[in-house]
């Protein structure tokens, strides 16, 4: 495995983002990446080994060195090609030795919005069929973009816009040319 450097993943990740990107979380990102796969690694993420034991790393699109001049860099680590479950695996298992409620069986329909601030969301509990207010200081929007609105494309068939379309509904600015293939 060659040398790598934060600063070099940094460089990638900002002109990825066509300089769009907030730098001072990709900073943060980049800087903090290889102490944040060691904790993944100490929660029991089953990352993928070389013959030597260390952690396998892949190549990706648009992972360079020396800020673009240096060739291919193989940063991603992987657990085969079921990365993200085991992600979301690995996270949900440590998520459980805390005191959290989790909602699986519904499906957000709106945000909640309250002299001009966004107070939670209306949702649908698929079950029973019954609606829940889920009233929140703050409220993230993690729904999965909007890729299955396209033919082909590689995105978990979740991945409807259904997120978009409640902030659209309250007249807020949806930034659509932001959508990922593969």
């Amino acid at each position: 495995m060659e040398d790598d450097d934060w600063k070099w993943h940094m460089y990638d990740t900002v002109k990825g983002s066509d300089w769009l990107g907030d730098q001072d979380a990709i900073h943060y990102m980049t800087r903090e990446a290889p102490q944040a796969v060691i904790e993944l690694e100490n929660y029991g993420m089953p990352f993928s080994r070389t013959p030597e034991g260390k952690i396998y790393q892949r190549a990706f699109g648009g992972q360079s060195l020396k800020f673009g001049k240096g060739g291919q860099a193989h940063r991603c680590c992987a657990v085969a090609d079921r990365t993200g479950h085991s992600l979301l695996h690995t996270l949900y298992g440590q998520s459980l030795s805390y005191d959290c409620n989790y909602f699986v069986e519904y499906f957000a329909l709106d945000l909640i919005f309250e002299d001009g601030k966004c107070k939670g969301v209306l949702a649908l509990n698929l079950e029973d069929g019954t609606l829940h207010r889920f009233r929140a200081h703050n409220t993230v929007i993690a729904t999965g973009g909007y890729g299955r609105a396209f033919f082909s494309c590689t995105s978990a068939h979740t991945c409807t816009g259904d997120g978009s379309a409640m902030v659209a509904r309250q007249g807020l600015p949806i930034h659509l040319e932001f959508v990922q293939f593969h």
